[in-house]
């Protein structure tokens, strides 16, 4: 720094102030902005800018662009757009064919039965979760950009759609139906969910062309899996009907999860022998695999189908063992084979499903975006959260024409693909081949599944996001209060219901950031001896305070809600009380004497950003430091608040020479200007 203009030496300094600065260090002149812009940048551009309206800029910067459109132009859209067309033609066919076709059909075997359990969830009939199991997953091969993201039915979002459907299209209240009324009533939970599917895509597409891909991050890491963790839950609770043979009515809205409990004791003298004894025995088997698979994953060459081999198991025995007619278990019946003709869904009550689409939509987004972030930083790529919107927007939109209900990434599937070995998308090309056998030709075989396997598949299924309350310890160790957002999600989604709990969680959540922000302390820094460095007085350091010279950062935004703590705090440092009697804060010792503020430096490098509010309380302070004879000095303003500084009148009770690129050139200022006018002594604080 000593080889810029106006460099010089600064012997007399420590002997005029007694401060203590290393041997021989070199002092140039303190930088103002104005002339860190004459030296670095164009100061007429800067300042244009600065003072240029935002609109207006925007407005310039995008009348740059090209207006015409190129065939280079359309095809770099097309690959923005179509990753498919990136990765497709640098795909290592020798290295990872045989690991995405191993990860892809086993996923798919998995796929089969959870399709159908979460079908179940969703108040749909089976073989509609296959669909779900198909159509999202072979869009999301083209469009995604999660190399190993496994995208289908998914437990949590099953649960809010199924509550959704209930309560769109509620069951009769005398309940037993004959055959027609049933299939009546299933096509219009059909229909609703499907509803639901386009109104969750139209919401994501809306979000794509407005580029909100950053909502995401809205939903933290603690809010997200408290949710799960919480839905984990409710599906467990919802499905003891079914494990029981109880044909009770689905309890939906608040304190459905207790509601259904009560309703499940109250009928446990009439539950089913054989159905509890085939959910006894599937879960035998269910849950040991579930655990061997996650215990020995470095060992085995792929995890072991526990699903599929219980749901053959099952349709065996209720065949040979005529358990349907004998018995009266509940089974899967005939799986239409083929497709369901396409279809625009019923939009007739397009405003009441948008408000139950917006949580499913955040939900399926926000576990998406992070599965994929997950991955993507573990086996070092990137992800475009803007298009995941658009894949998962497309995918859901287009399902829904063929009567599938909303979809997302999977935990348990993610997983599944990446520990048998899948390296791209292409996985999932393998995984709807499989489905589509099953769709096609393979259908009959799951005739006599009992209706009780499925529940306990979609039970087992929620392993990982039970295990999740594991990290409760070491999430209370790093951050309590993340704990705290944890804690009243997880708390707010088991009473209330997945719907109202995810608001409760973002709303808390927000609110412990808006908290931080209030609770920032204002620092009085001094100078560390020997060094050029600025610290807290109150750190255990040997630092060095100027009598009449106070240095204060301010590590926080200056936005309406933390205006009034910026001016308080500042009144109380610098002694500007309504009466103009407060004594400036010492951070020495108590009995040490403080000197009247005559030049303050506020520090706003940790100043983020300043609404117009803010920006007006800085102006007013300039204005009342000014009529109280203290000097003020600003150093390390950002661009952004400089400019929202600028534009709401700072330079009318400050000159630029008042504006200083760093906090050591705004003291060396102030020391410069206190030695012509004051004492030349310098207190320690140790």
């Amino acid at each position: 720094m000593s080889g810029l203009p106006g460099a010089r030496t600064c012997p007399g300094l420590g002997e005029a102030s007694d401060l203590k600065f290393p041997l021989g260090a070199k002092f140039r002149e303190p930088l103002t902005e104005a002339r860190f812009q004459q030296l670095f940048a164009d100061a007429e551009q800067e300042s244009e800018i600065l003072s240029e309206p935002r609109w207006s800029r925007l407005c310039r910067q995008r009348r740059r662009r090209p207006g015409a459109c190129s065939r280079l132009g359309a095809w770099r859209l097309l690959l923005a757009r179509l990753p498919l067309l990136r990765w497709l033609p640098h795909y290592r066919w020798r290295a990872w064919l045989l690991g995405d076709a191993v990860a892809g059909v086993t996923v798919g075997i998995v796929h089969v039965p959870q399709g159908m359990a979460f079908a179940l969830l969703t108040s749909v009939p089976p073989v509609f979760g296959l669909y779900t199991s198909f159509f999202p997953v072979l869009i999301y091969t083209l469009l995604g950009t999660g190399r190993h993201l496994s995208t289908g039915t998914f437990a949590v979002l099953s649960l809010m759609t199924g509550s959704a459907v209930e309560r769109l299209v509620p069951e009769p209240l005398g309940g037993n139906l004959s055959g027609i009324e049933r299939e009546e009533l299933d096509a219009q939970r059909v229909g609703a969910a499907a509803a639901l599917a386009f109104g969750s895509g139209a919401l994501m597409l809306g979000m794509f062309a407005l580029q909100l891909g950053v909502l995401s991050t809205f939903l933290s890491e603690p809010v997200v899996k408290a949710l799960t963790s919480g839905a984990a839950l409710h599906v467990l609770v919802s499905q003891l009907p079914s494990l029981l043979g109880l044909p009770l009515p689905r309890q939906i809205g608040c304190f459905a999860l207790f509601k259904t409990l009560a309703a499940v004791l109250t009928a446990l003298p009439r539950s089913s022998p054989a159905e509890l004894t085939i959910s006894a025995l599937s879960l035998a088997l269910l849950v040991p695999v579930k655990e061997l698979n996650v215990r020995f994953r470095d060992k085995l060459p792929t995890p072991i189908p526990g699903e599929i081999v219980m749901v053959l198991l099952a349709s065996v025995l209720c065949f040979t063992s005529s358990l349907d007619t004998r018995y009266n278990v509940q089974i899967v019946g005939l799986l239409p084979g083929g497709f369901p003709q396409p279809h625009l869904p019923n939009l007739a009550e397009l405003p009441r499903i948008l408000v139950d689409s917006l949580p499913i939509t955040l939900v399926a987004f926000a576990v998406s975006a992070s599965l994929a972030s997950i991955y993507a930083d573990k086996y070092s790529y990137t992800i475009d959260s803007n298009q995941e919107l658009l894949a998962h927007g497309v995918s859901n939109l287009i399902s829904s024409l063929f009567s599938c209900f909303p979809n997302s990434a999977t935990l348990a599937t993610t997983s599944l693909l990446v520990d048998a070995g899948g390296n791209t998308q292409l996985a999932g090309l393998f995984s709807c081949i499989v489905v589509l056998s099953v769709l096609l030709w393979l259908g009959p075989f799951f005739y006599y599944l009992p209706k009780a396997v499925l529940a306990c598949i979609n039970i087992s299924s929620m392993r990982q996001m039970f295990f999740q309350m594991q990290e409760l310890p070491q999430l209370w160790r790093i951050s309590r209060m993340d704990f705290a957002v944890w804690v009243v999600t997880w708390v707010a989604v088991v009473i209330l219901s997945v719907d109202l709990g995810l608001a409760v969680g973002v709303v808390f959540s927000m609110m412990t950031v808006i908290c931080r922000t209030q609770r920032v302390q204002c620092l009085a820094l001094g100078l560390a001896e020997g060094t050029e460095l600025y610290r807290p007085l109150r750190e255990s350091h040997k630092l060095l305070k100027v009598p009449g010279l106070c240095i204060l950062s301010y590590p926080a935004p200056l936005y309406f809600g933390t205006r009034g703590q910026f001016r308080r705090t500042l009144e109380w440092h610098l002694g500007l009380g309504e009466e103009g009697k407060e004594a400036p804060k010492t951070d020495g010792p108590p009995n040490a004497v403080a000197e009247p503020v005559r030049v303050v430096v506020l520090d706003c490098s940790g100043l983020t950003f300043a609404d117009a509010a803010g920006a007006r309380e800085v102006v007013q302070l300039a204005g009342r430091c000014r009529d109280a004879g203290i000097h003020l000095l600003l150093a390390q303003c950002n661009a952004s608040v400089l400019g929202t500084l600028t534009q709401a009148g700072l330079l009318n009770r400050v000159t630029p020479e008042q504006l200083f690129v760093s906090v050591q050139d705004a003291a060396a200022h102030a020391l410069e200007r206190l030695e012509t006018t004051g004492p030349k002594t310098c207190t320690v604080w140790v």
